[in-house]
């Protein structure tokens, strides 16, 4: 039956690939007469760890997310949702603010002694990207980024404090686009914690390494991400294979599905993103 899904969704792919088509023009800027950029490459945007708004941002461009999971932790489930707003308020700069919950629920044939994490509103994230690098006639597109996520204590202690923490977490994007269809993407960059009580700081590297395929005269993708974080002499990575449908003009919709290689804790993982983009002039 796990099989059988990954296949239907991905007729579904190929049946919607001309839905937005009429809109593709709009997020691919040819270049001039001289050969110089006047603004944007269109590149695939990973689905689970997205950019803060795409590469080479138009003023006025804007975006609602809504992301719900889940993940099997062997003795518990984690049930994650997120609500996103992005938006870019100057040429080549993008904001985000996210809102992100995690429910956690104990898995069956484990003791009362074995208890899950408190349910959470994880943090308040704010996000900023600015993309310095253009180049159209080698589409290749290239940002740098921070994110700040006041971490927030769980809903049993609300309050006691509210602010538990902070993450600081700067990142580097750089994105090239091979012929029409072929994309590769890499997002990179430390990510520091500060625990306020202890007063310790924890750091880890995250590589986000992309590859995927969009669908000519479309905005649907298939591809894969490849999560890898580096803590001291630990090495995690999950494989996520991942589509992205165009349902309506401003309306997408993206499946992950989360394969662990190396991590201790965690099983098979899935994810889903419904992305709305208003209507902007541009």
């Amino acid at each position: 039956m796990r099989l059988i899904k990954p296949l239907v969704l991905l007729a579904v792919v190929i049946c919607a690939k001309n839905i937005d088509a009429q809109n593709l023009d709009k997020d691919i800027k040819k270049p001039t007469a001289a050969g110089q950029s006047n603004g944007k490459v269109l590149h695939a945007e990973p689905l689970y760890i997205d950019l803060i708004r795409d590469l080479g941002a138009r003023k006025g461009e804007k975006e609602w997310n809504v992301g719900m999971g889940l993940t099997d932790n062997l003795s518990f489930d984690s049930y994650e949702t997120l609500i996103e707003y992005e938006w870019a308020p100057l040429n080549n700069l993008g904001l985000e603010v996210e809102l992100p919950f995690t429910f956690y629920t104990k898995n069956k044939g484990h003791g009362e002694s074995t208890l899950p994490p408190s349910n959470r509103l994880n943090s308040l994230k704010l996000a900023t990207q600015y993309t310095f690098l253009v180049n159209e006639r080698k589409s290749i597109s290239m940002a740098i980024g921070y994110i700040n996520e006041f971490e927030l204590s769980s809903f049993d202690r609300f309050g006691e404090p509210m602010v538990i923490g902070n993450v600081y977490n700067p990142f580097l994007v750089a994105a090239k686009r091979w012929g029409s269809s072929f994309h590769t993407l890499i997002y990179t960059g430390p990510k520091i914690v500060q625990h306020f009580k202890s007063q310790l700081f924890e750091s880890a590297y995250e590589v986000n390494t992309n590859f995927h395929y969009m669908i000519s005269n479309s905005r649907n993708f298939v591809g894969v991400e490849l999560n890898k974080t580096i803590h001291e002499s630990d090495f995690d990575m999950t494989i996520r294979p991942q589509m992205r449908v165009g349902i309506a003009d401003n309306f997408l919709i993206g499946i992950v599905t989360g394969i662990p290689v190396s991590r201790e804790n965690e099983r098979f993982s899935s994810f889903l993103r419904l992305i709305w983009e208003p209507k902007h002039k541009h």
